[in-house]
């Protein structure tokens, strides 16, 4: 794999134009992490780049939301984007960045951003089709070039194609780089193949060579083929898909582009998370601050309904996670019982799969003084669990990236994971280096090499100075977006050269 340039910032890189392109950015509209890079990441590179504006769709929920949006086009269409009805953009402008949104209210004037609890919405091929012919469609309109249009994940993953293959004879497009994102390679977005037409794209780009994959469309192989440069969201993960075990039946077509494949690790948002400036805890804190830190944890506890026992001695374990099998949540139901009997408490906030939501909510039901569940995404209640937790525990079969390790460590929660993608590109075993170590790994995706793994930091944990020095340790690591920030300003510097 090809190293990126030195992270230095040259005035070519000053002069760089970037187009974030994501079909969801954090606070508009967020369904996971994908909604916080596309937030954070071009605030961090705000002061690196000339300019940087973000390109979302205009969901219902945005509308609801109270936003100022302003009308900046009305009527706008393409005559080489095949099948590319009218469509209007409007503009909000937050934190320095100015948001773009591709309004069409058949598409996107809808309850949810992909699907309901009953599944995707079956147009989501044509939905996503549109968006990213829309985009292209409106730079056009406005005579807005720019230097790399960033796209994420198999919702934008068209842009490259419709450019390359629409568009080619245009030079205000000839000019423009594409990178194109993975953040997690088991969605690709796979669809039949009677929607070609649909879609407007030619029959000859149906073959295995090209956009086919298993007699369907795959909208990623798109971003992977047709965009200048790929890259995902943690070194780890980068090196994980060329495996059969990580590749999702990608790993060949990603072995054979290796040369334009890098990975750059997320950084977490401390504008957003840190327990000195976070409006959601009941005592903001820094390190050292061990007794702010215990109010905070009664305070969980008394949110969530368990027993806050005299000198808060047990251990408050943490999870916030989607319930599913990637997750790793049958291995966290595996050992419950476990945790419970060693003595602490645990807290598990997220929603999923029925499946696993009625394992957990059995687990709650047999330990109520020591299980709490709370089914549902709270973003107030995530960083209480932070705050207050004395462990987190992210179990994950696979993980791109990752944030809440990172969001765990500036809280002083001492995170146990498993050592695959960006958990293991953050995480360093405390008993494998003492001198370096923040948290706990283990490496076989099974409950008793889990379970061993919590028992080593619970064990840490009976010993205050060691512990008090393990969480120091943590609380001063740094993986905010700059660093990120940086690495990416050089691969936007590589493919634009």
């Amino acid at each position: 794999m090809l190293r990126l340039k030195d992270n230095s910032l040259s005035s070519s890189k000053k002069s760089l134009n970037v187009l974030f392109v994501s079909s969801e950015v954090a606070p508009y509209a967020k369904t996971g992490g994908l909604a916080d890079v596309a937030s954070a990441l071009p605030k961090a590179l705000m002061h690196r780049v000339a300019n940087i504006r973000v390109i979302m769709p205009l969901y219902r929920c945005i509308r609801k939301s109270g936003y100022s949006l302003y009308k900046i086009a009305a009527g706008v269409t393409h005559p080489l984007l095949g099948n590319l009805p009218h469509f209007d953009v409007y503009a909000n402008h937050q934190h320095g960045i100015e948001t773009y949104f591709i309004e069409h209210r058949k598409y996107f004037d809808r309850d949810e951003l992909y699907g309901t609890s009953r599944g995707d919405y079956p147009d989501n091929a044509v939905r996503f089709s549109f968006f990213s012919k829309a985009v292209l469609a409106f730079l056009k309109t406005r005579d807005i070039s720019f230097d790399i249009i960033h796209c994420h994940d198999w919702q934008t993953a068209l842009v490259p194609f419709y450019r390359r293959f629409k568009l080619d004879n245009d030079p205000f497009y000839q000019n423009m780089r594409v990178l194109y994102t993975v953040h997690n390679l088991a969605y690709q977005g796979q669809f039949h193949r009677w929607l070609l037409g649909r879609l407007d794209i030619p029959k000859k780009f149906f073959n295995m060579h090209a956009l086919e994959f298993y007699r369907k469309i795959n909208f990623m192989k798109s971003g992977i083929l047709y965009a200048d440069a790929v890259n995902t969201v943690s070194k780890g993960y980068a090196r994980e898909i060329l495996t059969e075990e990580y590749g999702c039946g990608l790993h060949g077509l990603l072995k054979a582009r290796k040369e334009y494949l890098f990975g750059i690790t997320n950084g977490a948002d401390y504008s957003e998370w840190d327990p000195m400036i976070d409006p959601y805890i009941k005592e903001q804190y820094s390190i050292g601050s061990h007794k702010a830190k215990e109010d905070d944890k009664r305070d969980l506890l008394e949110s969530v309904g368990l027993p806050a026992e005299e000198g808060l001695a047990r251990p408050v374990i943490g999870v916030i996670a989607r319930f599913a099998w990637q997750k790793g949540i049958d291995l966290l139901v595996d050992i419950i019982d476990d945790l419970v009997a060693l003595g602490a408490q645990v807290v598990i906030l997220g929603k999923g799969e029925a499946k696993y939501e009625n394992l957990l909510r059995q687990c709650s039901r047999r330990h109520p003084r020591n299980v709490a569940l709370i089914v549902q995404f709270n973003n107030s209640l995530a960083h209480k669990i932070e705050a207050g937790a004395d462990i987190f525990l992210m179990p994950s079969r696979y993980e791109p990236c990752g944030l809440n390790q990172m969001y765990s460590l500036k809280y002083g929660t001492i995170p146990v994971v498993r050592a695959t993608g960006g958990l293991d590109d953050v995480i360093i075993d405390y008993d494998e280096d003492a001198e370096q170590g923040n948290g706990f790994k283990f490496y076989s995706a099974e409950g008793r090499d889990f379970l061993h793994a919590v028992k080593r930091a619970l064990n840490r944990y009976q010993d205050k100075l060691v512990w008090q020095a393990l969480v120091s340790r943590a609380m001063q690591e740094d993986f905010s977006w700059d660093h990120a920030a940086r690495e990416y300003v050089s691969l936007y510097d590589r493919i634009r050269s």
